[in-house]
């Protein structure tokens, strides 16, 4: 792959094989069909994890130790011919062995008796509806049995003809992938993609069912319970799902952390000064833009885009006057800046401007383009992330139109966080016809205090946006006290040393930091692997004798006599053998490190070099791969160099740009156990003025002081705070040597201390305390963590469990380390000092229920003002 997947896109791809590998299985075992689904809030990267799990299907993965399916062939259906050429561009861009050439788009002309191993093909409705030149205009009913259809005219093979021979060839496996494959099962509608969905998916008329089919969508819900109906009926097995959380996504960076509503005021007519306010915002994003892609080097700077959503029936003067009103507040703005994405692909007149039709899919890659028109159809199959303004003309009771474009409006344009600058990890909605009790159900609908909403979780949605900067009011001691503290990160799954290694040292040569590192890096695993064969030979020749020796059983019977006999017998290993231990060795070692091992065994490549020697080689690496005491020393080395040149190079690092210090931290998070890093200084933050209570009304936010980001008057809303948190920001902020305080953000990123700990599964997680404050204390500035937690929340043991190991390893750099609850004896709040040892002690070695703690002997009463 040509992308670093996230741990969790790792972690599903690694799903869907295990999915696929059962589902091969099961259809060539007992000739049973087989479904499953992949299903992931808007903006997961949901095709380059289909491109993964395709690439490791026709090539085979070390990575997730998959053996490639020679006989695969994959069906890639959409509903969209656009969006199958979208989907198609991105296969090809993530992948770094799907070229173009195996990447078919089916059209006429098109007849070929079978489709070709190793290939996606894209269908879409239109291709095979009963009108396409692909099938003649035949399709049979449900209950009609036919032996032949009839081929297009001077077509050899029609396109259910050609599926079928394929499906029918022992030698192959269909694979069928169905994107968006809830709109397949619409037991509400009925048109041409639910009968073919379903012919392709069930078999009908002599067409038999695809035996292998992955549902992909956001919400696989109708085509989940097809396949459960079809399971029903002895017609297909379904799998487990594969299920990426919207937190996951959230944490990722991919999509954006907030989303900022304006909204009038009072009542009246304000459509044309919120217009405006959205062409001046679109201005400010696109400085911004270009001043952080300059600052950091960037090739392709960021060109931010502004989408003017429209009613169904739109009034062409008014969006005329918008129109007018945008280019105005933008120093005048050409006809060909502005684009629409209505149903009729044709050019529209709207007041003086005659505007172009656009395909959805090339706004993305068309930067010219500044705004685009567009009613709600945009909502669906639709990816543009340098979308970073929204104007909406529809009316207040369309809320729930909003919130699905507002899906596709939150990408981040680089595909990862701004590290702490808020303001760039931001979209606007400009809702003219909104009030502020509909503002408030949009607020609460998107943050899920109503309903879930895929993507919701984690997110900030601001009714008075205020951009904070560092409070100048909070000494420079402070910062540097922040500098030092830890923060941990998530160690990613099924992590391997020799590969953290190796993407280490292509970084730091691709950077020029440590050229040859790469080369430094297999020499010194290299002289681990020599020193080993020198020191234990027999047992190196052992495991070189079983990669030659190719086992095999016998088993006779003779007529007359019942039972059967078995014999041993023994084969020397042909090339392809060899070639399948060597794959044991590329797992084992990494590519680079097993291959660059034979080259050093083998010597200089040149004519004369002997091939028996270069057979040798590979036996030998192979071998090696066998011995679990040399991986435990390869690994333990791997880890050593890492982390010295980590050490070595932290420095440097920090100095690179943005998207540098992105892949180094990925690098850095590649490890078996949580590594430590150092919290980096917020640039920019966002903070909402206004607060939406239990009745959707908006109220102005309560201000408070000495937090680290604030306005210029030094100020931070504390509205949105839960009781408790209220509560323990109140008195902390009432000790006299309080000098700051930091409300730590709920997601993983640079400027938020995290705290790893697992989950009931095993599972790595981060948590991320509530609250940091800082206290002058006897001159000096120290740093506590301040966590209040509710004891009956299903996580309460595991998080209490993960802040005690975290205080137990960290705590040196922290005053306090508090974790507040109250018991089960009233609602005073009650703290567990989790610097203490015997308290740590308690939590990580002791059983029972969390509530025990707060109510047994080591808690005290939560008084901070006490506290020295």
């Amino acid at each position: 792959m040509k992308y670093t997947l996230k741990d969790y896109q790792a972690e599903a791809v690694d799903k869907v094989l295990t999915n696929l590998e059962k589902a091969r299985s099961t259809y060539r075992r007992d000739g049973d069909e087989v479904a499953f689904s992949l299903t992931a809030a808007t903006g997961a990267g949901k095709t380059v994890m289909a491109a993964a799990s395709i690439e490791a299907l026709f090539y085979g993965s070390d990575t997730f130790e998959f053996d490639p399916d020679p006989g695969a062939v994959v069906i890639w259906f959409s509903d969209s011919p656009a969006l199958n050429e979208q989907s198609r561009t991105r296969l090809m861009q993530a992948s770094e062995k799907l070229i173009s050439g195996d990447l078919i788009t089916i059209k006429p002309p098109f007849a070929v008796p079978e489709l070709e191993a190793g290939k996606v093909y894209f269908l879409n409705t239109q291709r095979l509806s009963k009108t396409s030149l692909l099938t003649r205009g035949y399709v049979p009913t449900a209950d009609e049995i036919i032996d032949h259809v009839a081929a297009p005219d001077d077509l050899a093979w029609n396109i259910w003809e050609t599926i079928g021979n394929t499906i029918a060839n022992e030698e192959k496996t269909v694979y069928l992938v169905l994107d968006e494959a809830h709109r397949g099962f619409d037991t509400k509608t009925s048109g041409d993609r639910t009968t073919i969905v379903q012919r392709l998916v069930n078999g009908e008329g002599g067409q038999p069912p695809i035996p292998i089919v992955m549902g992909i969508s956001a919400t696989i819900d109708r085509f989940a319970q097809a396949m459960k109906e079809a399971q029903a009926g002895d017609r297909r097995q379904l799998l487990e799902q594969v299920a990426v959380h919207p937190w996951q996504v959230q944490e990722s960076g991919l999509v954006k952390d907030t989303v900022m509503l304006d909204i009038p005021d009072e009542a009246g007519n304000f459509d044309s000064v919120l217009v405006r306010r959205a062409a001046r915002k679109l201005q400010e994003s696109t400085d911004r833009w270009h001043a952080y892609s300059a600052d950091q080097g960037l090739a392709d700077r960021v060109e931010p885009l502004l989408v003017l959503q429209v009613p169904n029936t739109p009034d062409a003067a008014d969006v005329g006057v918008a129109l007018d009103t945008i280019s105005d507040e933008l120093g005048g703005l050409p006809s060909s800046a502005i684009r629409h994405v209505l149903g009729e692909h044709k050019p529209h007149e709207f007041g003086r401007w005659e505007i172009e039709h656009i395909e959805p899919q090339r706004v993305q890659d068309t930067p010219h383009v500044r705004v685009l028109i567009a009613k709600d159809g945009i909502s669906t199959g639709w990816d543009c992330p340098r979308a970073e303004v929204l104007v909406s003309f529809r009316p207040a009771n369309h809320h729930d139109h909003i919130t699905q474009l507002l899906g596709r409006m939150v990408r981040s344009p680089l595909a990862r966080r701004v590290p702490g600058d808020e303001r760039l990890n931001a979209v606007d909605c400009i809702l003219p016809f909104f009030d502020r009790t509909t503002a408030g159900k949009v607020v609460r609908y998107m943050t899920g205090q109503i309903a879930e909403m895929p993507g919701g979780t984690g997110r900030k949605v601001l009714l008075d946006p205020r951009e904070l900067m560092p409070n100048p009011h909070v000494p420079e001691s402070v910062w540097k006290k922040w500098d030092t503290l830890p923060t941990l990160s998530v160690p990613v799954k099924g992590a391997r040393p020799v590969k953290r290694l190796v993407s280490l040292a292509q970084a730091l040569s691709s950077d020029r930091l440590r050229p040859g590192a790469l080369a430094e890096a297999t020499s010194h695993l290299h002289d681990v692997m020599d020193a080993f064969v020198a020191e234990y030979p027999d047992r190196v020749e052992r495991e070189r004798k079983e990669v030659w020796d190719v086992h095999g059983q016998t088993l006779m019977g003779t007529t007359g006599r019942t039972g059967v006999s078995y014999r041993q017998f023994t084969e020397r290993a042909d090339a392809r053998a060899l070639r399948a231990a060597f794959e044991d060795a590329k797992r084992a070692f990494g590519a680079d490190v097993a291959q660059s091992y034979v080259d050093h065994l083998a010597g200089p490549d040149d004519e004369d070099a002997d091939d028996d020697g270069l057979t040798a080689a590979y036996v030998t690496a192979s071998a090696l791969a066998y011995i679990p005491e040399l991986r435990a020393k390869i690994d333990a080395v791997s880890e050593r160099v890492a982390k010295d040149w980590f050490a070595e190079y932290d420095s440097a690092i920090r100095e690179l740009n943005d998207d540098r210090q992105s892949l180094y931290f990925e690098i850095w998070t590649l490890a078996t156990v949580p590594q430590p890093g150092r919290l980096r200084r917020p640039r920019t933050r966002l903070e909402d003025w206004k607060v939406v209570d239990a009745n959707e009304q908006v109220a102005m936010a309560a201000l408070v002081g000495r937090h680290l980001m604030s306005d210029a008057d030094g100020l931070f809303p504390i509205s949105s705070l839960g009781g408790w948190e209220y509560a323990v920001v109140k008195a902390e902020l009432e000790r006299d040597d309080c000098v700051g305080w930091y409300r730590n953000p709920p997601r993983a990123a640079v400027d938020a201390l995290g705290v790893t700990y697992r989950d009931a599964f095993g599972n790595w997680r981060s948590l991320f305390p509530d609250f940091l404050f800082f206290h002058e204390i006897d001159g000096e500035v120290k740093a506590s963590i301040v966590d209040p937690h509710g004891h009956h929340l299903d996580d309460a043991l595991v998080k209490l469990r993960g802040l005690a190991e975290f205080a137990r390893e960290y705590g040196h750099h922290f005053h306090r380390i508090d974790a507040i609850s109250n018991g089960s004896n009233g609602p005073a709040l009650r703290a567990l000092d989790l610097k203490n040892p015997t308290i740590q002690n308690a939590i990580l070695d002791g059983p029972g229920m969390v509530v025990d703690f707060y109510d047994g002997e080591f808690s005290i009463e939560y008084n901070p003002g006490a506290a020295g």
